[in-house]
């Protein structure tokens, strides 16, 4: 077996173990979305890529025609972006668009292979402060944002890629169970 494949059939496996989890997020974000909720989803590099598959998937569809639900990568505002990183810094990227765009219920997913991105710390605290809830893809536990998030997936993988490859398969089961909770 090819030693990248390896590493990422290795860490599937743990997914098996958090399947409950992951059906679990997928009901508590139909329900949100399904009442109007939106969903906040933030990341850096490939994780920000994830980010904005996961919104894709949501705004747009996954296999199903169902009707759009609200869901922002907070990346994906370069204007936003670049602005509150001029004038807050950059750790403030994330947390000053979930402190605009976060609502009392709504959910905010972090993507961070390593759990130590300061700005989805930053935007994981400022959810928390606005009563969102918060969930965290990370790497390997413990880290900084798993410990801060109300729930974490931290995938048992020492390689970024292998770790993002998880995360995407937990974002498709999330479509999943949302398309099947929320025709």
């Amino acid at each position: 077996m090819h030693p990248h494949l390896f590493r990422l059939s290795t860490a599937l496996s743990a997914v098996n173990g958090e399947i409950p989890r992951i059906y679990a997020w997928g009901s508590k974000l139909a329900a949100v979305l399904g009442d109007g909720g939106r969903l906040l989803v933030c990341g850096n590099g490939g994780s920000a890529a994830e980010a904005q598959h996961l919104t894709a998937e949501l705004v747009g569809r996954y296999r199903d025609d169902r009707r759009p639900y609200a869901a922002i990568p907070l990346h994906a505002d370069t204007s936003s972006v670049s602005a509150i990183a001029n004038d807050y810094g950059a750790e403030q990227a994330y947390a000053r668009q979930v402190r605009a765009h976060g609502r009392l219920g709504d959910v905010l997913v972090c993507l961070s292979t390593s759990g130590a991105s300061r700005n989805v710390v930053a935007a994981a605290e400022a959810a928390r402060e606005c009563g969102l809830t918060t969930w965290a893809l990370t790497g390997p536990a413990p880290n900084p944002l798993a410990e801060l998030c109300d729930e974490a997936f931290a995938v048992p993988a020492d390689d970024t890629a292998t770790v993002q490859e998880v995360h995407l398969a937990v974002i498709h089961m999330l479509c999943e169970v949302i398309e099947e909770e929320c025709p």
